[in-house]
């Protein structure tokens, strides 16, 4: 089984669905295949740059709350993340273009390190308060999670990914992902938001019990089985 999962490296809600799917994926008995799909909260930022103003503040302007009522929806996140052993501190949060966050997940899928480098990337930017757009302090997170640093500044470097990354972005908008978390269950089933991890464990269940099995269409004719053939 294959899940796909589509997420943003500083969407809370993704951070609180990882960990709600890792709680689901803990109590499911059978082996699945995790992909971390790229996507964009915000295509325009522009890339090694940050963008102007406190969390509350963008919260605010992009929903037309006032700043109070944004830090107070942001006091609820935090409350909601402790809740799965998370530790938010969005006063420290750089925002950016993750864009080249993303190129580098595609780097660690290759390297078999990608959820390292995911959950990394993220505790960085919602704990840590890196600036998960600037170059550098992406090539010393990513390498804290198993890349190789100079692989990594490479790739920074250059346009290596991007068109998987775009490919990534343009797939959601074909599948009609909209927002992030979207969990794709062996491109049959999707799974909006971070829901519990009652809801995706009984999610993969269904997924797993609805394989097709294997129809006899005719039996009982001559077959060879092991080393031995009948004659």
């Amino acid at each position: 089984m294959k899940v796909e999962i589509w997420s943003d490296v500083v969407c809370p809600w993704c951070y609180i669905g990882k960990r709600r799917f890792e709680q689901a994926l803990a109590r499911f008995p059978h082996p699945v295949e995790v992909e971390w799909k790229s996507f964009e909260l915000d295509p325009h930022a522009v890339a090694a740059t940050a963008t102007a103003g406190s969390y509350a503040e963008r919260l605010a302007a992009k929903y037309g709350r006032t700043v109070p009522q944004a830090q107070q929806m942001l006091d609820d996140m935090t409350e909601t993340a402790a809740a799965e052993g998370l530790d938010f501190h969005f006063d420290k949060a750089q925002a950016g273009s993750t864009f080249d966050a993303h190129r580098l997940l595609h780097l660690a899928r290759e390297r078999g390190v990608q959820d390292a480098v995911k959950e990394r990337l993220v505790r960085a930017y919602f704990t840590e308060g890196v600036a998960v757009h600037d170059h550098e302090a992406l090539v010393e997170v990513v390498a804290e999670a198993g890349l190789d640093a100079a692989e990594a500044r490479a790739v920074l470097a250059g346009d290596r990914y991007a068109a998987e990354v775009r490919h990534d972005v343009a797939e959601a908008g074909e599948l009609g992902i909209s927002g992030v978390p979207f969990f794709v269950i062996d491109r049959r089933y999707g799974v909006s938001g971070a829901q519990s991890p009652d809801a995706l464990l009984g999610a993969l269940q269904q997924a797993w019990e609805s394989q097709s099995p294997l129809t006899l269409v005719q039996g009982d004719g001559v077959a060879c089985e092991g080393d031995a053939c009948a004659v």
